[in-house]
């Protein structure tokens, strides 16, 4: 399986390549009045009109003290749709018995397992799951 890896402040995620249409540096945002609090707004990519999500708030990640310099666009059920992330780090192929699944007692459903580095530890996301709740 192969992965972007992303940084979220201090943590890292990952979300499989299969779901990634593009990664883009960042762009004007235009905002939407009285859209919901995890919507940034709307970006504007080669003619195509994406909404932007704010992934910190929809994971619970307190933002960094940086600016988020990335967006990674996202195929959702034929739409895309715009994450924000402070960096994408990189691409890797991970083997399916290094990632280690999280226990049925995790309330977070979008949580596909842990990949687990020698040196780090990656959260792998499900991101249709995560962007249902």
């Amino acid at each position: 399986m192969q992965v972007v890896v992303f940084k979220l402040n201090d943590e890292q995620f990952a979300v499989e390549t299969a779901k990634v249409q593009s990664i883009n540096d960042m762009m004007v945002i235009t905002k939407v009045p009285k859209s919901k609090e995890h919507i940034m707004g709307l970006i504007n990519l080669r003619g195509n009109v994406i909404s932007l999500l704010d992934v910190n708030l929809i994971l619970d990640v307190s933002k960094s003290d940086s600016q988020q310099n990335n967006i990674i666009i996202l195929e959702m059920q034929e739409e895309l749709v715009g994450i924000a992330v402070d960096q994408v780090d990189e691409v890797l192929d991970v083997v399916e018995e290094l990632i280690e699944k999280v226990g049925e007692l995790n309330k977070k459903a979008y949580i596909k397992g842990v990949i687990n580095f020698n040196d780090r530890i990656v959260t792998l996301i499900d991101i249709d799951k995560l962007l249902q709740t």
